[in-house]
């Protein structure tokens, strides 16, 4: 690793951490849109790393530098080197569930929200390639998102309930 690549993971990690805690922030006093910048970030990191996977899958071994777990680095270097593509796309896949869950209602919310923290957990390992400690305060927010009691509502309308009455009455 060069200097200019240090200066790189170094404004990455602070745009990651700031961005967690923006986050957390939003959980707390605006869910809704709390829940869309979740939907932003699972849809963006899904169809990052289909493309990256796609035009270079040895990319990812890079990670095994950067984590602080041998098992984790071992695990990069053994089994996952040798599955890069299906592993990488299927977490693809699960980013683009969780970010679709972010914008439904209630249960569907809640397990995605469940999958998000897991997820965001068992990156934490990976270090400065995770953004640390950006995605356990990720997590934080997703937890608090979950104790809120008014997750029955998916977070895109497309019509108002308002509109859907008054042409109900009116037959």
């Amino acid at each position: 690793m060069n200097g200019s690549d240090n200066h790189l993971y170094l404004l990455l990690l602070l745009l990651a951490n700031l961005i967690a805690i923006v986050q957390l922030s939003l959980a707390l006093k605006w869910p809704r849109i709390c829940r869309i910048s979740f939907f932003l970030l699972f849809a963006w990191a899904s169809w990052k790393n289909w493309t990256t996977v796609n035009s270079n899958e040895r990319e990812y071994l890079i990670y095994a530098d950067l984590t602080w777990s041998h098992t984790y680095a071992n695990f990069i270097h053994g089994w996952f080197a040798l599955h890069i593509t299906p592993f990488v796309k299927t977490i693809a896949v699960c980013q683009a569930l969780i970010a679709v869950s972010m914008s439904l209602p209630g249960r569907f919310f809640k397990l995605g929200a469940i999958g998000a923290i897991v997820f965001l957990l068992a990156i934490l390992p990976l270090g400065v390639g995770a953004g640390f400690p950006s995605t356990f305060i990720m997590s934080l927010a997703l937890l608090t998102l979950l104790l809120r009691t008014d997750l029955d509502r998916a977070i895109f309308k497309l019509h108002s309930q308002k509109g859907v009455k008054q042409t109900q009455h009116a037959n």
